[in-house]
């Protein structure tokens, strides 16, 4: 199960215990944010895409959208999200568990900078019903990212 692979991969962070699960969906931003009781743009949200066939994540605000014309700057080329059919397969997460904890091997993940107004964020733990609170450090340890990206717009 997902949840179980996040819950051993942030273990090693001495994170694991901080998971909560829900008995309601918190697959969505609207959704994660009435289950935990915070504002929706302390979401964060994993965005799947492929890159030069690859898969990447792009961990961004609940509120925020990725812009077009950014995302092309940065990955010079034209944002690709995954097919909610492949998510899975290509991440290692089903979507409304997304996250960037437990990915499969190759999975590079990127934050973006609608994240560093929050001291702290809530992003899923590999199922729909689930979420962690997690400081900005620790979810660049955890997630492993690749480093901080400008791709999205609305948070502002």
């Amino acid at each position: 199960m997902s949840i179980e692979k996040v819950r051993a991969d942030l273990a090693r962070y001495g994170l694991a215990d901080r998971i909560k699960e829900f008995d309601v969906s918190s697959a969505t931003v609207a959704e994660a944010a009435a289950a935990i009781g915070c504002a929706p743009e302390e979401i964060a949200k994993t965005l799947s895409f492929y890159v030069d066939g690859q898969p990447i994540l792009i961990v961004c605000a609940g509120d925020a959208r990725v812009v077009n014309a950014k995302y092309k700057a940065r990955f010079h080329t034209k944002p690709r999200m995954i097919p909610h059919d492949e998510v899975e397969a290509a991440v290692g997460h089903a979507p409304g568990g997304v996250c960037p904890f437990g990915v499969k091997d190759g999975v590079v993940t990127y934050l973006d900078v609608s994240l560093q107004r929050f001291e702290a964020v809530f992003p899923a733990c590999g199922s729909g019903n689930s979420a962690l609170r997690i400081t900005l450090p620790e979810l660049e340890a955890a997630s492993r990212s690749a480093g901080w990206v400008d791709v999205c717009k609305d948070w502002e």
